[in-house]
């Protein structure tokens, strides 16, 4: 019998806060400067999920700090002005912590720029740990920040489900060996997740509400 899923862990750029047109303006403003005519809105889609690194070696490793440090000063001007909240999350979480589930954020953003967010929707303390790049040497797909999740929480593997927006976090999911969930509301779009193959697809955010209703009685 399979066990009740009582640990839930969240990408948070893109699943809980819509960071998307954030990322995609930062990028554009840091690319188009020093790259100009390369990238187009499209090709940006490519870079929303893997971490910095990786995508500013791939991009040119020999600047690839001085890039970063760019897009970091540059997102951070932008940030308040463009993200939103996706529909329902600060209310469904708060519902999940009522349950006594057990929840966390693994992301491969910065613990500060996490944190920043978490304030911004008012839900800081809905989250017993966030697992951000700061902690770990191995971002998502590696299981590394998953697994490190799962000890701080003092969870199995059997009862976590990792639910995020794109394929490093389905990948990840799998590669630690817990279930994972797909958001429809991915900017990459729900055909796109669903070809990863996660053990579920979640529609709107309440829909682990349902999932995890026998989780805690």
């Amino acid at each position: 019998m399979t066990k009740e899923i009582n640990a839930l862990l969240f990408d948070f750029d893109g699943t809980l806060l819509d960071t998307n047109e954030l990322i995609i303006q930062t990028f554009m403003a840091v690319l188009a400067e020093h790259f100009p005519g390369r990238y187009e809105r499209e090709d940006i889609l490519h870079f929303i999920g893997p971490s910095l690194e990786q995508t500013f070696e791939s991009i040119d490793a020999e600047r690839a700090v001085e890039l970063i440090a760019q897009y970091r000063a540059t997102n951070k001007q932008m940030h308040d002005e463009l993200v939103t909240e996706y529909d329902g999350v600060a209310e469904t979480l708060r519902l999940l912590k009522a349950r006594g589930v057990k929840m966390a954020i693994v992301s491969t953003k910065r613990s500060a720029n996490i944190r920043h967010g978490l304030k911004l929707m008012g839900i800081e303390e809905v989250f017993e740990h966030v697992i951000s790049l700061d902690e770990v040497k191995n971002p998502k797909p590696d299981p590394e920040p998953i697994l490190l999740a799962l000890e701080k929480l003092g969870a199995s593997k059997e009862e976590a489900l990792m639910i995020g927006d794109n394929y490093h976090d389905i990948e990840g999911g799998k590669n630690a060996g817990v279930r994972t969930a797909g958001v429809a509301w991915s900017i990459k779009g729900e055909a796109f997740l669903a070809s990863y193959e996660p053990d579920y697809m979640l529609q709107h955010i309440s829909d682990l509400l349902e999932l995890t209703k026998e989780a805690v009685q």
